[in-house]
């Protein structure tokens, strides 16, 4: 959105194709989130980010982003699915899909690509990941009052879900590979969730990992050798990685280091003339390192540079 606001103050005309609904990420993050920034540092397009809360709500986030595409009237195909993009610089060609399977080609000069990384869950790989108790995204508690819940995770997301799981009376596990809660879970969470563990209102395995789900339990390789818990229901937050086959149709390189996409850090033109790169996505598996705080700013640096190629090309 920040890029079309962008390309759109700088006279040019956007498309804005997303797979799922408007800010489908922040959609499906967990239905209670709260933001660990504040509301000013997720605006986009110069307009207010009204909040009662020193730190914003996803409730608050998605009303926020419905009104600023409602006021800069952006162009957004939702539920469309890019298939394949063909063509080169100034004359590309968009194939998508909407939710019903119609085809629809959209031609443009210019490509930006967007997509995040929330999409594509890291998965384990072990048998019995696939059962429908297990997911690898939280929304809410209620559903798992008085149920074995197992939470994977050492950072963030695990923290929250494994504190929200567990105020709402679910009886919760969580199993970590490290010595204990990673460093950079938040400063307000980190002694939350410890002193559960410490008093034992949740239950931590760490140096663990899971070697297999079954229906009606879960098998772990703790420090002290194979052990078999009950389980009800699985939350692997084992984290998610931008969609690297997506880049590379494109004929986008990914680095040897973090599989970062190659780009030109000063326009975030790709190796692919006309196909430029915005977001999260820019820092391949480093996904702590770029955020709506500072990947907001990105829209402006590519349509700067897409007003020096064009007027060059109409000179």
């Amino acid at each position: 959105m920040a890029c079309a606001i962008e390309t759109q103050r700088a006279g040019l005309s956007s498309v804005l194709v997303d797979k799922g609904c408007l800010v489908n990420s922040l959609f499906h993050y967990p239905a209670n989130m709260t933001f660990f920034t504040t509301p000013e540092l997720l605006e986009i397009g110069d307009v207010p980010f009204p909040s009662a809360n020193t730190k914003p709500t996803r409730a608050e986030a998605l009303e926020y982003y419905r009104k600023v595409a409602e006021k800069y009237r952006l162009d957004i195909r939702q539920y469309h699915n890019v298939e394949a993009v063909t063509g080169s610089d100034g004359e590309f060609t968009v194939l998508t899909r909407d939710q019903h399977g119609r085809a629809e080609r959209l031609k443009s000069r210019k490509i930006v690509v967007a997509t995040g990384y929330y999409d594509l869950p890291n998965y384990m790989n072990i048998p019995g990941e696939e059962l429908p108790k297990v997911a690898h995204y939280y929304h809410e508690p209620h559903p798992y009052y008085d149920r074995e819940v197992l939470v994977i995770g050492g950072k963030n997301s695990a923290a929250i879900a494994a504190l929200e799981l567990w105020r709402h009376g679910a009886k919760v596990t969580l199993v970590h590979r490290g010595p204990g809660m990673h460093k950079h879970v938040k400063y307000w969470i980190l002694p939350d969730i410890e002193n559960r563990i410490k008093s034992g209102e949740i239950t931590a395995f760490f140096e663990t990992t899971v070697c297999e789900i079954k229906m009606d339990t879960v098998v772990l390789m703790t420090l002290e050798g194979r052990r078999e818990i009950p389980n009800d229901f699985v939350f692997a937050l084992t984290g998610y990685h931008p969609d690297f086959g997506l880049l590379r149709s494109l004929g986008v390189r990914i680095t040897d280091i973090d599989a970062r996409p190659q780009h030109d850090a000063t326009t975030l033109e790709s190796n692919v003339p006309g196909i430029y790169l915005a977001g999260v996505i820019i820092a391949g598996n480093r996904t702590n390192e770029i955020f709506i705080e500072n990947g907001r700013f990105h829209g402006k640096v590519i349509a700067d540079d897409l007003k020096r190629n064009l007027a060059l090309a109409a000179v």
